[in-house]
């Protein structure tokens, strides 16, 4: 192996979820959102050669497949990002994570007066803007950068 040619070997999943190219630095903060159990096996690569986007980060888990609302959560990390069901060691199923134009119970109101801040009321966002990320909240009308987000 020369020294530009790298090489990642990495055990395959019989069961469970590859998330995969995603934004540089961001498969710990999937895992954090995710809720991902201690006991859980999971593979994280960070920073990894991408021919299509030049950096990645990849996340294998193990006898998980991802919900609605938690594949809305990654859409809000990666907008490049796609999603593998495994199945018996099989790719059953690829998905790209697409940012929905409406987000639902996924994110937080930053605006202190805003209803869902006070009352038991589910989130919602239209997304105005994709990049860079803008979504306005439905209740209070606050508009909301990526880096304002705090998922819930």
């Amino acid at each position: 192996m020369n020294s530009e040619t790298r090489e990642y070997k990495v055990t395959a999943l019989r069961q469970g979820t590859v998330i995969d190219h995603l934004p540089p630095r961001m498969a710990l903060k999937v895992l954090e959102v995710l809720g991902i159990e201690e006991n859980r096996i999971v593979t994280v690569g960070v920073n990894l050669d991408s021919k299509k986007w030049g950096r990645k980060d990849i996340v294998k888990i193990e006898g998980k497949e991802l919900t609605e609302q938690e594949i809305a959560k990654i859409a809000l990390l990666g907008n490049h990002t796609t999603i593998s069901i495994i199945r018996d060691y099989q790719v059953v199923g690829k998905l790209p994570v697409l940012l929905p134009s409406e987000i639902r119970g996924v994110v937080r109101c930053p605006n202190p007066s805003c209803i869902t801040n006070a009352d038991p009321v589910r989130t919602r966002f239209n997304v105005e803007k994709e990049e860079p990320l803008r979504v306005r909240c439905l209740y209070c009308e606050r508009v909301v950068g990526k880096d304002e987000l705090e998922l819930l």
